[in-house]
């Protein structure tokens, strides 16, 4: 005789647990690199048509991402919703750790009709889950993390920019040693505008990405700079502030010196 089970409901997925979004969340799907999305219900058709084009984009963003920093990434689950009620995409991203275990919960502002700024935020929190529990967390990282955003979604978020703080500022100098947080937009600033520099004398965004990964926390910009041109640490800031000094129009976005378009 054929054994008996029980009729029971399907199980449902677990609930991704997400680092502040406490509303309804609705899947949106899956794609096939193992992207998650899921939308805000409460947020309407404009917030599930930035949920569908971040679940078609996904497969060539985390492609991008692989790449950048030569690694195979894990799943991750994203929601898009409006963080500090912002559908703009100024309300940011954010996520938990910065591994595909700990920070694979991702969530990011919504952008009505600007689906490219979602794209942004999305893989500015995916590259730091690349970094693989290094640079997170400090200055260099998001400097870092801001690029690879930058690169591939098509420089959408050019209001996030923070090296023209940086020059305003006096040009503090954070090549040679790394600000413990990426709350401070003075050191981010500057690293943006170093990495726009290394791009501009032909170094790839792969590369600078590896190489400061490898780094580690304790990396400087200055360190990244010997390893990628095989001259002294010390000279990195000096050899900056020359570049920086020649530009015609000086300091004014975070690609001063034009490297996005080498990158």
């Amino acid at each position: 005789m054929p054994s008996v089970h029980p009729l029971r409901p399907p199980r449902a997925a677990a609930i991704p647990a997400w680092p502040t979004f406490s509303g309804t969340a609705s899947l949106v799907g899956t794609s096939s690199s193992g992207v998650t999305v899921y939308v805000d219900q409460a947020l309407g058709p404009e917030a599930l048509q930035n949920a569908q084009d971040l679940l078609a984009a996904a497969d060539k963003v985390v492609a991008q991402n692989n790449a950048i920093f030569a690694i195979t990434g894990g799943p991750v689950d994203v929601i898009v919703y409006a963080i500090g009620g912002a559908t703009d995409g100024t309300g940011g991203a954010d996520h938990g750790g910065c591994d595909f275990t700990t920070g694979n919960a991702i969530e990011v502002d919504a952008s009505f009709g600007s689906p490219n700024r979602v794209i942004g935020l999305f893989e500015a929190e995916l590259s730091e889950c690349a970094m693989n529990g290094n640079l997170c967390g400090h200055s260099t990282g998001e400097a870092l993390s801001r690029w690879c955003a930058a690169v591939v979604s098509s420089n959408a978020l050019t209001d996030y920019a923070t090296a023209p703080r940086w020059a305003q500022s006096g040009m503090p100098n954070w090549v040679d040693q790394t600000e413990h947080t990426d709350q401070d937009a003075l050191s981010i600033g500057c690293g943006m505008a170093f990495i726009s520099w290394l791009l501009s004398q032909g170094h790839r965004l792969s590369q600078i990405a590896q190489a400061m990964v490898g780094l580690g926390d304790s990396g400087t910009l200055a360190a990244l700079y010997a390893e990628l041109t095989g001259q002294a640490a010390g000279n990195a800031w000096s050899n900056f502030q020359s570049a920086v000094a020649a530009l015609p129009g000086g300091v004014t976005t975070d690609d001063p010196f034009n490297g996005f378009s080498r990158s």
